[in-house]
């Protein structure tokens, strides 16, 4: 029986020692690694290959991590765990808004990055979701979501609006929330904003479901994705 291919980790690190331990950790753990020093390079890296994860540390030659995060949430969503030794609060909120999904802070130990890595990537990869959603495939590298195998015509935006939703199905989504899960400058941003976007993906779901409503509305809340 053919094994499955083992999850591809992208870690940015400038430390040598430190990206040595964290990369023994992970090959020892399964999985493939590559490894960069430098914020350009990362991007690159993220466009070019089909990496399930990325490790990135804050202070980086080139491009730092927060705007490391940035571009690459313009074209893909795959888990970042960010790499810190700076703890404040302003920090934090930064690389969440940068699009970063969690934090390591340094010192660390491997176990516990590992162990981020494997929560992460148990979460994301459902996105398949061949058990809950089989209707639906999302492919990251290609911004495309298949609905019954067919790709659905949907905007960049729309795209990274319903893969977030479809990730999570039952949660609910506040309105706040979903403009934070965009990644795109929101200084024209509102709740209407994400209406009208929401609008449009019901829509273009209903003209190839029209029997199954899958966006629902919860007042005062903001949105659920609900699987048939």
């Amino acid at each position: 029986m053919k094994q499955p291919c083992p999850s591809h980790v992208l870690i940015v690190e400038d430390d040598a020692k430190i990206a040595a331990i964290i990369n023994d950790y992970l090959v020892d753990a399964g999985y493939r690694t590559t490894w960069t020093t430098n914020g350009n390079d990362a991007v690159s890296l993220v466009r070019q290959h089909g990496f399930d994860l990325m490790l990135l540390d804050l202070m980086l030659p080139g491009l730092d991590g927060i705007e490391v995060c940035k571009a690459v949430r313009h074209f893909s969503a795959i888990p970042v765990i960010m790499l810190t030794a700076r703890v404040d609060e302003i920090d934090r909120l930064l690389g969440l808004e940068s699009g970063a999904d969690d934090y390591v802070c340094k010192p660390f130990s491997p176990r516990e990055v590992v162990a981020r890595v494997k929560a992460h990537l148990r979460n994301h990869h459902p996105q398949s979701l061949p058990e809950k959603a089989p209707l639906f495939h999302v492919n990251e590298q290609s911004m495309q979501i298949e609905l019954k195998g067919q790709p659905l015509p949907l905007t960049a935006v729309e795209f990274r609006l319903l893969s977030e939703l479809i990730r999570h199905p039952e949660h609910v989504y506040s309105r706040q929330k979903l403009l934070d899960c965009l990644h795109d400058d929101q200084r024209d941003c509102n709740d209407r904003t994400i209406d009208s976007h929401i609008k449009n993906v019901r829509r273009k779901l209903s003209e190839r479901e029209p029997e199954i409503k899958f966006l629902h509305s919860v007042y005062g809340a903001g949105y659920r994705f609900e699987i048939p």
